[in-house]
């Protein structure tokens, strides 16, 4: 029996001085030890030897396998070595040869927030931020959305084990703000969202929003939409066609839609605006008098309107681009032309 091992490991180190590749090695390794391989063949003798015979050949197998394979792993290592020497000597690099440095850019979607909040300061508007992740009493009870409202449906979003979620709009921050202040209140509140939905030309699972809330003795529709059409119209530069239609949000009491012309297609319609001509930028209307009530505001003294709009869908119109998944791709060359 001992003849057997002397030439399994005969066998071995012949093999083994000839390998200098890892494929070769994995062979090796399974050739001999393996589920097929020499050791397992050696064991099927063990069934026809007395006890004492059996004990000692075993501990004879075991001690050979542990050397073979602390054999494997320490020529694993020269390998490797010699493998990261070939490397060092034909890819290297000189540190001290002057490079001329990449320069960086600012994110489109980085360009259109800044350029909103300075549209908005100039406007009045103060900015205020708030937590992505959020209280579900923020996000929706607050909103005038309890757990079994069918709103929450379009509003799906990523829940946490904490018992939080990932913010759906920015509008927590709207009740955030009429909790902290004392009206009047005027404040817009940019920043990123999330919604469980599925991906397309115009959709996002993150996306960023830009909230606007103004709260005050006196306000009227006419305020909302004065506002919003030097909004969009101070955005492009020019005068830009839009139109409301009547909608549903439980936050707002009457609600609105706000959409405007198609600036990729001009109307006639493409896949941004989903053949439409015609861009949904927006949901507005006048803030719903059990949201106030909800803020301690009381809604027979004064009054207000909300609005917010997706910042990416703006810098799409601002820049003539096609699909929304571009912002999050990370391609040089898509970002080097801002």
């Amino acid at each position: 029996m001992n003849e057997k091992i002397e030439n399994l490991r005969a066998r071995f180190k012949e093999k083994m001085a000839s390998i200098s590749q890892k494929d070769a090695l994995e062979q090796l390794r399974v050739g001999f030890m393996g589920k097929k391989g020499e050791f397992t063949a050696l064991l099927k003798d063990m069934k026809d030897m007395q006890d004492e015979a059996r004990r000692q050949f075993g501990q004879l197998v075991n001690s050979a396998k542990a050397e073979f394979e602390r054999a494997i792993v320490e020529k694993a290592r020269e390998i490797e070595a010699a493998e990261i020497a070939k490397k060092t000597e034909s890819e290297w690099v000189d540190i001290t040869w002057p490079e001329e440095p990449l320069q960086g850019s600012a994110h489109p979607l980085s360009i259109v927030r800044a350029e909103l909040e300075d549209l908005f300061t100039s406007l009045g508007f103060d900015i205020m931020d708030g937590p992505e992740m959020e209280e579900e009493y923020f996000n929706f009870n607050a909103l005038n959305i309890p757990e079994d409202h069918p709103a929450r449906d379009s509003q799906d979003t990523f829940w946490l084990k904490n018992g939080k979620l990932l913010r759906s709009q920015t509008s927590p921050v709207q009740i955030r703000g009429m909790l902290a202040k004392k009206p009047p209140i005027k404040f817009v509140s940019p920043g990123k969202t999330y919604r469980n939905e599925a991906v397309d030309a115009s959709h996002e699972h993150s996306f960023h929003q830009c909230e606007g809330l103004v709260i005050d003795k006196g306000i009227t529709v006419s305020h909302l939409v004065f506002t919003l059409q030097q909004i969009i119209s101070s955005i492009f530069g020019e005068e830009v066609e839009i139109r409301l239609r009547p909608s549903f949000f439980p936050f707002v009491e009457p609600g609105f839609e706000l959409d405007f012309k198609c600036r990729i297609c001009k109307g006639k319609g493409c896949s941004v605006c989903k053949q439409t001509g015609w861009i949904e930028y927006l949901g507005c209307g006048m803030v719903h008098p059990q949201v106030l009530k909800n803020c301690g505001i009381d809604p027979e003294i004064y009054s207000g309107f909300a609005f917010g709009g997706g910042i990416e869908r703006l810098a799409m119109m601002k820049y003539g681009i096609d699909d929304i998944r571009h912002f999050h791709g990370g391609d040089l060359r898509f970002l080097k032309q801002f």
